[in-house]
């Protein structure tokens, strides 16, 4: 159930791309907010605090109402597994900016790419040219997919596993990925002691996903570079979690990415990640079907895993 759960939800959101979801991100953004504006005294151990008082009672909630579903009938709480699948995953998250980005850069319109791409990350990119541009983006979109596809497929799929609802594990990994970057800030390489809990938390769920993430990635790209360039590449990365991700898909892409940025009129330092080519708008079409020969290895494994627990 929880393969034909994955498959339903994500066909929904490419066919039918939930509108209203940034209002559910709002009110996720609202919610973890408040509890870090009522608890935040300064002290890891509030932060610790506040944390469990946040996630647990969603994630008992969702886990309890997956149960009760479930005992009226299967088929609802099949149902609510995609639901709640459709509500926290997909590609469609980013996918926009990352096409608009690519099409501005194909009909070599500069400007629009920046500007594109400064609005998806926050911070200005007028200083980037095209080349730098479309490297960062594949960064970004790199990231994206593991946040939004990737590391909600195995929650989803460890607590099915565990027999706790896969939809539970799918919104604990979402609302731990909130507090991370609000409480902790996403920028900022040494967290207050309130939010450093929150990062060290994410860092714990994003373990398994993100290198299972990077082995999926060597699979279905470019095998030997990927493995090379994430043992050798990604604790260069301030982020070594994000390093083993970036590194290992620029070795599967056969690009070069991180490297020297400008910003404020100097050059920011970046460790080079990846061996062979210097991205550009071509190469986001590959990063393309990179992304969507991973979900499709994953759910051919999760096909085979089924079976095999059928004929056993």
């Amino acid at each position: 159930m929880s393969l034909f759960a994955l498959i339903t939800a994500l066909l929904l959101e490419q066919f039918h791309p939930l509108s209203s979801r940034n209002i559910l991100f709002d009110w996720m953004s609202g919610y973890v907010n408040y509890f870090q504006q009522n608890f935040d005294a300064g002290e890891h151990r509030h932060g610790k605090i506040a944390w469990f008082i946040t996630a647990v009672p969603l994630v008992a909630g969702v886990m309890a109402g997956y149960w009760l579903l479930y005992r009226v009938h299967p088929v609802f709480a099949w149902a609510f597994n995609v639901l709640v699948l459709y509500l926290t995953m997909g590609f469609r998250r980013f996918s926009h900016y990352f096409t608009d980005i690519h099409l501005a850069l194909r009909t070599e319109k500069l400007d629009e790419a920046r500007g594109l791409l400064s609005n998806w990350l926050g911070v200005p990119a007028h200083e980037l040219n095209a080349e730098e541009v479309a490297r960062v983006t594949i960064e970004q979109a790199l990231i994206a997919s593991q946040r939004n596809v990737f590391g909600v497929i195995v929650w989803f799929v460890l607590f099915s596993a565990l027999g706790f609802g896969g939809a539970a594990g799918a919104l604990l990994y979402r609302i731990a990925l909130f507090m991370r970057i609000h409480w902790s800030g996403e920028n900022r390489p040494d967290p207050d002691e309130f939010g450093r809990f929150a990062r060290q938390a994410f860092d714990v769920l994003e373990w398994l996903p993100v290198r299972m993430t990077a082995m999926t990635f060597a699979v279905v790209g470019n095998f030997e570079d990927a493995i090379h360039c994430w043992r050798t590449q990604a604790a260069s990365w301030p982020d070594p979690e994000e390093g083993i991700l970036l590194a290992s898909g620029a070795g599967a892409l056969g690009i070069r990415l991180g490297m020297p940025l400008p910003h404020g009129g100097v050059l920011e330092d970046r460790a080079e990640l990846g061996i062979g080519d210097q991205a550009d708008a071509d190469f986001m079409q590959s990063a393309i079907g990179l992304g969507w020969r991973s979900v499709v290895f994953w759910l051919i494994l999760l096909l085979l895993l089924s079976l095999a627990s059928l004929l056993a």
